[in-house]
């Protein structure tokens, strides 16, 4: 004979489970109901074409770097974008000595940095021109160039990648300065 407390608790637990489940669905709703609308309005922004026509750059990714960045002319330099995005290097010096590990200072945007990661690995990886060829290009080749020139000397995966990373943002300050699309020109 079964215990009645064990098949209390077991009942117990069970509501639990779908009390959770439930409410993990109704927060799945109201997050995909969220993403629409921030498609939809950032469709609307005439920023948010200009960064999508860099190839590599999505939807996702385009709307977080604007909302990050926000408005362009905040920015007077490129390297002041480059900064406030925390991928520049951080240098250390004193005297005669030169420090020869230099990180990025991470002191700004952590969002705008990983959307920067991310659209730069999305860019420099291999893709087919047709499903039905062979013939593998990069999404971006002039970013996969640098990427590889860097690689040629000798840099690190990941130095490699913020140097691209920090290319990237460049070209994106400048479409935003000059209000102009991206040409790939092979």
């Amino acid at each position: 004979m079964k215990n009645p407390f064990q098949t209390n608790l077991y009942q117990s637990h069970i509501l639990t489970l779908e009390m959770y489940i439930k409410m993990l669905l109704e927060y799945q709703k109201h997050i995909s109901k969220l993403e629409k609308e921030i498609d939809a309005s950032a469709k609307e922004l005439v920023e948010y074409k200009i960064i999508q026509s860099i190839p590599g750059i999505g939807e996702k990714i385009a709307a977080t770097i604007i909302s990050e960045i926000g408005e362009i002319d905040r920015f007077n330099h490129p390297k002041k974008l480059v900064a406030f995005a925390g991928i520049d290097p951080s240098i250390f010096e004193s005297g005669r000595f030169k420090g020869t590990v230099n990180r990025i200072t991470k002191r700004g945007s952590s969002r705008l940095r990983h959307a920067l990661y991310m659209a730069v690995k999305c860019a420099i990886r291999d893709a087919r021109k047709k499903k039905t060829t062979k013939d593998i290009i990069p999404r971006n080749k002039k970013l996969r160039e640098f990427y590889e020139k860097k690689r040629a000397e000798g840099k690190l995966y990941k130095v490699a990648i913020i140097a691209c990373a920090n290319k990237l943002l460049h070209w994106i300050y400048a479409l935003l300065k000059s209000n102009t699309t991206f040409q790939d020109i092979a």
